[in-house]
């Protein structure tokens, strides 16, 4: 595993709590709901390990990291719909802007080892 270069603190569950529950953890894994309501975002905050995503309700969302520079905008890109899982690697420091009408609401399992 590569070296993790950001503090603790910015932890999505130590970052963003009310965002953020935990569903599960042991050594392995560790299983997160991610709620963003519309309108909201989300302070930054980071994902420490690679993980795979469900979908369980979508919402246009813009995704900003540290610089506050726009990486990923589903207005343009499209927002990935209900019942997805999709893999991705850690994820570093960003904050998430919900933009739509509706709830974002994302299962996570992060893989630890």
């Amino acid at each position: 595993m590569e070296r993790w270069e950001w503090p603790d603190e910015l932890d999505a569950l130590l970052a963003a709590p009310e965002f953020h529950r935990l569903l599960f953890e042991n050594e392995r894994v560790r299983v997160l709901e991610t709620v963003i309501p519309a309108g909201k975002m989300t302070p930054v905050r980071t994902y420490r390990w690679p993980n795979v995503q469900y979908v369980v309700s979508s919402a246009d969302f813009v995704r900003r990291y540290g610089d506050w520079k726009v990486t990923f905008d589903t207005r343009a890109a499209g927002a990935p719909t209900p019942s997805t899982a999709m893999r991705s690697e850690s994820i570093p420091p960003h904050a998430l802007e919900n933009v739509g009408d509706s709830e974002l609401c994302v299962i996570m399992v992060e893989l630890k080892d």
